[in-house]
């Protein structure tokens, strides 16, 4: 269900009937004295309010429900959390084309795109490359540009829905700090690979992956990691796809500690 497109239609029919009331229809019942029909009712009183949701939804924030553990141990399941949609530029709503650029997402942002193999589907995931960098995921290791990203483990994680343990990295991406996961026993190659756009830019062994990003687009990752498909497996995500940027969690029903935080 597309609620961006529903919103629009929304806010064209409300305000249309508002308008046409207000340049018409007002002025002849109030000369007949007539009472307001039901129509004119609904168009009043939702059209400002469905203009401030649309307004908020498509240019300042929107909010989303985490789906699944891929972001974990960062985001869990159940966190509903608002998007900055104007941190990397106002976009024009439902065909999502920037109009004014403002910033660029960089290395360690936790963004939200729409899907590449299906853009009716919203995506969270870490920026981990940019355009022109050559990505190497070996053995669990991630490299930037030749360069090795630092980590160390801080313990182990506790899935308590599944009963089982990972290891839990500190690591650091441009300038943020964040944690991930990676589960000892799972293999280092990629599975499940996709045929995506720029396929030929990514190179794969038994050791994982090494992709360059093509101009106009990220490489993304999340940071559950062995429990995650993302850009290792079906791509990257070009600039056109960007929702926003996750900003923080504003609710979480089970746990209500969670609520205003964010990595």
């Amino acid at each position: 269900m597309n609620f961006a497109l529903i919103l629009l239609v929304l806010t064209v029919v409300t305000g249309l009937l508002y308008a046409v009331d207000v340049l018409k229809f007002r002025k002849l019942r109030q000369a007949q004295n007539g009472k307001q029909p039901l129509w004119v009712e609904w168009g009043a009183d939702f059209f400002p309010v469905i203009l401030i949701v649309f307004v908020l939804r498509s240019f300042i924030f929107e909010p989303f429900k985490i789906p699944s553990g891929s972001m974990i141990p960062t985001l869990l399941v159940g966190d509903y959390i608002l998007v900055n949609k104007f941190t990397y530029g106002i976009r024009l709503p439902v065909i999502n084309t920037k109009i004014i650029p403002i910033n660029d997402p960089q290395r360690g942002d936790v963004m939200v795109f729409r899907y590449p193999e299906d853009p009716s589907l919203d995506y969270i995931k870490r920026v981990v490359g940019l355009p022109g960098d050559t990505i190497a995921y070996q053995n669990k290791q991630l490299t930037i540009n030749g360069q090795p990203v630092a980590s160390h483990k801080v313990g182990d994680y506790l899935h308590a829905e599944r009963l089982y343990y990972s290891q839990e990295f500190a690591s650091r991406l441009g300038n943020v700090d964040y944690h991930y996961l990676n589960d000892e026993d799972a293999p280092a190659f990629i599975p499940g690979v996709g045929d995506f756009p720029h396929r030929g830019n990514c190179t794969y062994n038994a050791a994982g992956v090494i992709c360059k990003v093509p101009e106009g687009h990220y490489f993304m990752m999340g940071d559950n990691r062995d429990n995650s498909r993302d850009s290792r497996a079906w791509g990257f995500v070009p600039e056109a796809n960007i929702v926003g940027k996750a900003v923080f969690i504003w609710l979480n029903l089970g746990d209500l500690g969670r609520i205003g935080t964010f990595k």
